[in-house]
């Protein structure tokens, strides 16, 4: 008997809901961690031009799925200190904070995306021309 499929269909339902409820606001970025951690995924990218994440598992799977905010237009310059304050309001969970809101920050701050690596306990935001950041996972 073949379970694969049951598994990759699991593991994209995972994806699915994590994405929706970050972008609804139900989930918290440490609750979609714990959600795809605890389903077996490794990481994530978010890419804020193409509005997709695509979702990792360490076999090899990935899963490209679309959010429902529309893309980000990234600024041209890579501003670090905008992009780590929108994370530090992130993680107080300041008062109006939103997922939508965040990408369109950091996304005013030149970033195009980031990847999230649960191995590594770090997210790494990238700008146009290759200028980053990287935001090690809270203790």
């Amino acid at each position: 008997m073949n379970v694969q499929p049951l598994r990759s269909a699991q593991l994209q339902q995972t994806a699915a809901t994590c994405i929706a409820g970050a972008t609804s606001g139900a989930m918290s970025f440490p609750d979609v961690v714990r959600s795809l951690s605890d389903a077996g995924f490794e990481g994530y990218q978010i890419d804020l031009r193409t509005g997709t994440a695509t979702y990792y598992t360490p076999a090899g799977e990935a899963w490209t799925l679309r959010g429902d905010q529309p893309p980000a237009a990234p600024a041209p310059r890579f501003d670090t200190p905008a992009v780590v304050e929108a994370i530090r309001e992130a993680q107080r969970g300041d008062a109006g904070y939103t997922y939508a809101g965040f990408c369109e920050k950091i996304a005013a701050a030149g970033c195009v995306g980031y990847l999230v690596s649960f191995p590594g306990r770090r997210a790494l935001y990238i700008g146009r021309t290759g200028e980053t950041h990287t935001e090690h996972f809270p203790s």
